[in-house]
């Protein structure tokens, strides 16, 4: 029904408007560069203020003509199914093709504070489940299970839309689970090498315990880039960043604990008083002086991104293939910014690795 979109890098997506924004249509014209620079992927993430995710996808979808639109990611329990399968045929049509729902499982402190059940697995199955259902077009008739109990879920019994789902995560036991449903992965900023790999291998045993087709999942590192910028923007792109998922209780102990991190060493990073005396979520509210202290208390080690010039960031970028990732999605940098690594990775590009390859980022 569609074309197969292929750009000419159809391994590099990039997370549009990465972090907090009160300007969000500054992704029109990040998207609209990224094209141009030959992107395959647009990852957008979630949030309350400016964010929602169907009308920045929806957006994006107007002004761009090949490149992937992905949510990356929105919470499976945020809305109705019905509401999830409606967003996911719309924006499908509305981009001619170019959409996939990426979904995550959120942290379950949040989902208390919410005053809302966690994610198990079992939901999570069965929601995709009833996606892939009602994308078919069919009426589901006294649906009673882990989600809930719904009497009618029906969108249209003329839908025949199939548009990928994708895994927005980094736990393990997540992972091999991700590796026997989903389409795809989105792994996590600030993976050492060898978390990269061993999280790859955790997919691969999911798809392998599921009786698909090995490499069927395509797994995407999220790769901080920061190419020839100041201490300040150092500062902003990856150490507030970093900071803030380290300060979250749960989310930065399983960061902490996939890489190999010392957890006494997390530990004092959150009693530390640089980070003590910002009060909030660093990656919001903190000042540049303040960043500055706080990077001292994060280890060198700490700190998997790719940070230079151009050529050592485009080298940087190849160790993500090395490490068995499918694709790579740029963070932290706009496509204005990362443009000259882009220039530069074309020049070493391991080329054969992608023959054949479209945009479809699962």
């Amino acid at each position: 029904m569609y074309p197969s979109y292929q750009s000419k890098f159809p391994e590099l997506g990039f997370y549009g408007l990465p972090g907090h924004t009160r300007s969000p249509r500054d992704i029109l014209k990040q998207a609209q560069d990224a094209e141009a620079l030959g992107i395959g992927n647009i990852m957008i993430s979630e949030r309350p203020d400016y964010k929602e995710i169907a009308a920045i996808c929806g957006a994006v979808a107007a002004v761009t003509n090949e490149i992937f639109i992905g949510t990356s990611a929105t919470n499976l329990n945020k809305r109705h199914p019905t509401v999830t399968a409606s967003i996911g045929s719309t924006l499908h049509r509305l981009s001619e093709g170019r959409f996939a729902l990426g979904l995550a499982k959120g942290v379950a402190v949040g989902w208390q504070i919410r005053g809302m059940q966690p994610i198990t697995y079992e939901r999570e199955r069965e929601f995709i489940d009833l996606l892939r259902r009602l994308w078919r077009g069919e009426t589901i008739k006294g649906y009673e299970g882990s989600l809930g109990v719904y009497p009618l879920l029906s969108v249209a019994d003329y839908l025949d839309e199939e548009l990928p789902i994708l895994y927005v995560g980094f736990g393990p036991k997540s992972l091999e689970h991700a590796g026997q449903y989903y389409d795809g992965t989105h792994l996590h900023t600030f993976m050492n090498d060898k978390a990269l790999s061993d999280s790859i291998a955790r997919v691969r045993a999911g798809e392998k315990l599921a009786g698909r087709r090995q490499g069927s999942v395509l797994n995407w590192s999220v790769y901080a880039t920061c190419c020839d910028v100041s201490e300040e923007i150092y500062l902003k792109y990856i150490i507030a960043r970093l900071a803030t998922y380290l300060q979250i209780p749960g989310y930065g102990d399983m960061l902490a604990e996939i890489n190999g991190w010392d957890s006494e060493a997390l530990e004092a990073f959150r009693q530390s008083e640089a980070v003590r005396n910002v009060g909030g979520l660093i990656d919001s509210i903190a000042t540049t002086a303040q960043l500055a202290e706080i990077e001292k208390v994060i280890p060198e080690a700490w700190r998997p991104a790719a940070v230079g010039n151009a050529k050592e960031c485009a080298r940087s970028w190849l160790t993500q293939f090395e490490a068995g990732a499918d694709g790579i999605i740029i963070h932290a940098s706009t496509p204005e910014e990362f443009a000259p690594v882009v220039e530069e990775y074309e020049k070493i590009r391991p080329s054969h690795l992608f023959e054949g390859r479209t945009n479809r980022p699962g």
